[in-house]
């Protein structure tokens, strides 16, 4: 099969894209990769949208901003695809199935004292169908959490197969730097291990977008110019996430800014860069193995501040998907293209082991045009 696959992630600041040939178990070909940045008149929807689903109680209906923010992130989606199918000269019948994510505006996973959790990424499915003329495969994440999985993470079962077809030696890790943290552990046997570190770029982006206007801190520029408050970074290391075991998975939202709030944005920079890093390092040392290598995806891998800090708590290489000779931008666009043949195959995309579903659990759904 050949797929287009989208991403929206949580910080709001593009539709990735990405074909991939697959026959649902191995990689088979790289199709072209791109992004359209998100309009920011849609962005301010998609936030309005969270605002309500923070205040959305269990059990009530869903706020009316969902519907509206639904349409307006399908709507992105469409354009990007057109402008990008424009580009390569794609037509509908080059592909057999599109792969959308949709943009999470909230993410409840079970937890002690929380048994049922909620997940909602939003997207009108099925208008980009019909806008595109292809069947849709969608909402990968529902299924595993009424089963009482975790919802996330949903990439490893991709970065296994980018493993295999990189021939690596195992056991591996790939670690993916978006607004949260999560790494992947393929172990020696080829079997999964995986959850979510902790916030990664998420609040650093918050942080930056609250003080500065920027929408994140270029080249760790501000962590770099600050220094760590280990008072603070301790306190956030203390939350009770941090002792739990694996499959857990976070909200961007979790953890609050207002512990750095009196620092300066440079020392708060530094701060929660070397707590993005503490948490992945000691995400990695849990593992049941210990990794021959970290290979690192997501926005958080052109940080060098960042990288530095994991790399210095690690004794393992930690070293970006480009060094792997894969494309670190386009990883989870590609990963729900994987994980849309994955649903047509009714292979399982969640596992014991990557979310906490009791068994091997197929996910998504299909409409079609």
């Amino acid at each position: 099969m050949r797929i287009l696959g989208f991403m929206t992630g949580t910080s709001l600041d593009a539709v990735d894209m990405a074909v991939l040939e697959t026959d649902g178990e191995e990689i088979l070909g790289f199709g072209p990769a791109g992004e359209k940045k998100l309009d920011p008149g849609c962005r301010a929807l998609v936030e309005a949208a969270i605002t309500a689903a923070f205040q959305w109680p269990q059990g009530a209906p869903e706020p009316e901003a969902f519907a509206v923010a639904a349409r307006a992130i399908a709507d992105e989606h469409i354009a990007a695809a057109e402008a990008f199918m424009a580009e390569h000269r794609l037509l509908p019948e080059d592909l057999d199935f599109i792969g959308l994510h949709g943009q999470t505006v909230l993410h409840e996973p079970p937890i002690p004292g929380r048994p049922v959790g909620r997940t909602v990424q939003l997207i009108d499915a099925q208008r980009v169908a019909s806008a595109l003329g292809l069947p849709v495969v969608y909402d990968f994440r529902t299924d595993d959490v009424a089963a009482g999985g975790q919802g996330a993470p949903l990439a490893p079962i991709y970065h296994a197969a980018l493993v295999r077809f990189s021939g690596f030696h195992q056991p591996a890790a790939v670690l993916n730097l978006g607004g949260v943290g999560n790494v992947t552990l393929v172990k020696s046997d080829g079997t999964l291990e995986a959850f979510d570190t902790g916030p990664a770029n998420g609040m650093i982006d918050l942080l930056m977008q609250a003080r500065t206007g920027h929408r994140y801190d270029h080249d760790g520029a501000a962590a770099r110019a600050g220094t760590v408050d280990q008072a603070v970074l301790e306190a956030y290391l203390a939350h009770p996430y941090f002792s739990r075991t694996g499959p857990k998975s976070l909200d961007r939202f979790d953890f609050s800014l207002e512990p750095v709030a009196h620092l300066s944005l440079e020392d708060a920079a530094a701060t929660l860069t070397a707590f993005a890093a503490e948490a992945v390092a000691r995400g990695v040392r849990t593992a049941s193995q210990a990794p021959l290598r970290l290979v690192v995806s997501g926005g958080g891998r052109s940080n060098p501040v960042l990288m530095q800090a994991i790399q210095q708590r690690l004794v393992l290489p930690v070293i970006p998907a480009e060094d792997a000779h894969w494309r670190g931008d386009s990883i989870e666009a590609e990963a729900f293209a994987y994980l849309a043949a994955r649903t047509v195959m009714d292979l399982p995309i969640s596992f014991p082991g990557t979310t906490g579903v009791p068994a091997p659990m197929s996910g998504g759904r299909v409409v079609r045009p």
